[in-house]
Order: C-alpha cells, then structure tokens, then sequence
C-alpha cells in the first residue's frame, strides 16, 4: 500500500503535462492523476503514490508508449533530485509546455489573449546556473556531509557528486564542499551554501549559526585559495555576509555587451541565474519598450539596473525604483562607473506613489513572484502609453494583465516565454501592452 493506496499498476494515456511538469491523465474512473515523469502524448504504466478526492498522484513505472520529445535524462541525480523536473523532456517540449502554461494563464485567470506570440527565447541547457543556495546537513549514516540540492518533495538532500545545471565551476565544487565541511568542528551548525557566479569570478556565502573557530576559518581559507574562490561568512541575515578570504575579492559582475554595460553585484544579491538567457531578455525588453533619447520611462523593482542602465545607454531619462534600499545604492555606483546618468530611488511598490516622481511615457515592470497589482491597479488613465512587462509567474501576470486591459485600457500586443530555467517548471515571459 502506498499513502492509503492499494499498490495496482495502471495504464493511462497522458493528455498534457501541468505547470509543475507532470504529466495529465484520467483513470479509468474518469478521475485526474497528476503523473510525475510522464510527457503529453505518451501511455504509461503508473503506480499510484496519494489519492485525494478529486485527483490522484502517480509515478511513471514504465513508459509503453513515448513522446517524440522524450529523452534519457543526462543527469545521473535526475531521479532523485528536486533541482530539476524535466530532464527527460527536449527543450522544444520542456518550451512549448511553458508557451502552453502561460497563454492558458492569460486566458483563463486574465480573460486576454497576446495579439503576437514572439518567438521563445531558448539558451544553453546545461551548466547555466550561476545562483544556487546548496543545502548543506551532516548525515552519519550516509558518510558525513551532504550537499546539494532536496530530494523531490522531501527534506531530504540529494546525494549529489555534480549537478548538470550548475557553472561548472560549482559544479566541480561538490565533492570538496562535502569534505570540507565535514572536516570542520561546526559542520552540523552550517545550513546552506550560496553560490554566485560572475563572469571573472566565483563566491561561497557559507551560513553559520555559531561563530566559527580559528581552525575552521582556516580551513576555509585554504579552500578559498585551493580552488580560487572568495569565501564569505554569513552570521545571520543576507545584510551580514561579508568577505573572509579574500579580504579584498575580485568583484563579481557581468557584462551586457551589446549595451557597453557592466553590473556590478555582492554575493547576495538577486541576479538572474542565467546570464545568457538574460543578456537577450535585456535586448528584447529594450527593443519591445523602443526607448527614445529624452523620454522619461521608469523602471520599477529595478534591482541593480540591469534593464535600467541599457535604458539609459539609449539616452532615455531613466529613474529605476526598488524597495530594498542596498540595491539601489549598488544600482547608483553601476550608473557611475558605467559613466551613465540614471536616477534610482528606494520606493515601497507594495503601497507606490507614481505620481509624485512626475509622468512617464513609459514603463518597465520586473517584479518579483508576487506581481504588481498594486502598481497596475494605481496608474493613472493618461500614462504610461507602453509598458513592458518582464515576469517569473504566469497567474501572478495573468491577473496583472486583466487589470490592464480590461480596467486600464491597454492591449497586450505580444508576449513570449524565456528559457531562463531549463529543466525546471518555472516560467520567465515577457508581454509588451499598449494604450487603445
């Protein structure tokens, strides 16, 4: 028996894949099952894992019929990992579900339809992932230390030796990582791991929850010079990591280099994970919002400046707003050393007041999973006349986009998904409104 499930075997046709990457199918009862490892268009043999009332939850047992799109997951973690959910999708079909997720998004929770559907925006597969919080746990029984990545749905961390996501440069870290740490006098009392990887530089933020020794400060510098990373300590918030060793490291960045412009950024900071996919989601946003020299547009949760900056190097009058106050000072030192003028102002968008800042002809919206109704729901009737809309949640940009056209007058003249995060179910899109 399985969760309450007498243990039967069952052949079913899967339908479609959900937006957590799980294939759709209907027992014989005429009942959902959500069916993990299962691709759209293939007949599987499933063994039941939970039945809830109106669905019930499966697991691929053996693929009787496959998916043109399906392939044998290059990772040999896959299985057990929750880093990834569709390693055994190709990238068209890992794409063409997430174009799927988000036009059925706009149409059933936002009531819109995009005029345009811009081509997808695809990148490398593998080796992308620049941003990472590794778990890290002391696990005697399985040797010492893990770290890596949960088992799916679990709190369990994967036994990983490599992640096929991950810069190589971190990736090739794992092992050391586990020896290091289980070596140290404090490695039950050291949670996670942050990764962050720039262009000419690597970083390891290591969470503690008690102050370090001298032998395990020790030991970090040797890893830091070992393997020619910074290594920094964080006693409690993201506000308290600092450098260990080297004191005085080379600064993270990365290049947008059809723009001339260069980011500057600290360990902790929200980049995105995935430098090439951003390099052309920057270009497209750019080009959809078509920035004039003179014209006022406002970025809004504008992080480091990573749209404002090319905004200004097109000679727009740019003011970028963002709610945490160390980006925005970070974003200031990028337009002076870029030798840029923009404006950036710490704003609260949660409660915003646009009209204080004057009007703008246009805006660009980046935020974060929770959307930006607030925003939508106070700009006034005559501005902006075009927005570009950059999002990481297809609900949360669906009922923003109702707002937008359906209350505010706007068409959604295209949009398009990113392939920011292969292999997982995450969604990054971009949709392009204007005035009627």
């Amino acid at each position: 028996m399985v969760a309450g499930v007498p243990f039967a075997l069952e052949r079913l046709n899967v339908q479609a894949l959900d937006a957590g990457g799980r294939g759709v199918a209907r027992d014989a009862a005429g009942k959902v099952v959500f069916v993990e490892g299962a691709l759209a268009g293939e007949t599987v043999e499933a063994e039941p894992v939970r039945a809830r009332r109106r669905f019930s939850l499966a697991r691929v047992r053996t693929v009787l019929a496959a998916a043109a799109g399906r392939r044998e997951p290059p990772c040999p973690h896959f299985a057990r990992c929750g880093g990834c959910a569709l390693q055994h999708a190709d990238a068209r079909t890992q794409m063409a579900a997430k174009q799927r997720w988000l036009e059925d998004a706009l149409a059933r929770i936002g009531r819109v339809r995009p005029e345009t559907m811009m081509p997808i925006v695809y990148g490398a597969e593998w080796g992308y992932r620049r941003r990472a919080r590794l778990a890290v746990r002391l696990v005697e029984k399985k040797g010492g230390v893990l770290v890596g990545f949960h088992e799916r749905a679990s709190s369990y961390i994967a036994e990983l030796r490599s992640c096929a996501v991950l810069a190589p440069p971190v990736s090739s870290l794992i092992v050391p990582l586990r020896e290091l740490v289980g070596g140290l006098a404090a490695r039950a009392r050291l949670p996670q791991i942050e990764v962050a990887v720039g262009d000419a530089a690597v970083a390891l933020v290591f969470r503690h929850l008690d102050p370090l020794g001298a032998e395990d400060l020790a030991a970090l510098r040797r890893f830091a010079d070992a393997y020619g990373v910074a290594v920094w300590l964080q006693p409690g918030g993201p506000q308290t990591a600092h450098p260990l060793h080297p004191v005085d490291p080379d600064p993270l960045y990365y290049d947008l280099p059809e723009f001339g412009v260069r980011i500057r950024f600290a360990p902790t900071d929200f980049t995105q994970v995935n430098a090439g996919v951003n390099r052309v989601l920057v270009s497209r946003a750019v080009r959809l919002l078509d920035p004039k020299p003179g014209e006022r547009i406002a970025d809004l949760y504008c992080g480091l400046g990573n749209f404002a900056l090319p905004l200004a190097r097109a000679g727009a009058a740019v003011l970028g707003l963002e709610a945490n106050a160390a980006l925005v000072e970070r974003a200031r030192e990028n337009a002076r050393a870029n030798g840029l003028v923009a404006q950036f102002e710490t704003a609260d968008l949660a409660r915003p007041a646009l009209a204080r800042f004057g009007r703008f002809e246009k805006l660009l919206l980046d935020p974060p999973r929770e959307g930006a109704i607030a925003v939508v729901n106070a700009l006034p009737d005559a501005w902006p006349r075009r927005i570009v809309y950059v999002s990481c949640d297809p609900a949360t940009l669906a009922r923003d986009a109702n707002v937008l056209v359906n209350v505010k007058g706007f068409r959604l003249v295209a949009a398009g998904v990113v392939n920011m995060f292969p292999h997982t179910a995450h969604v990054e899109s971009v949709c392009l409104f204007e005035r009627t």
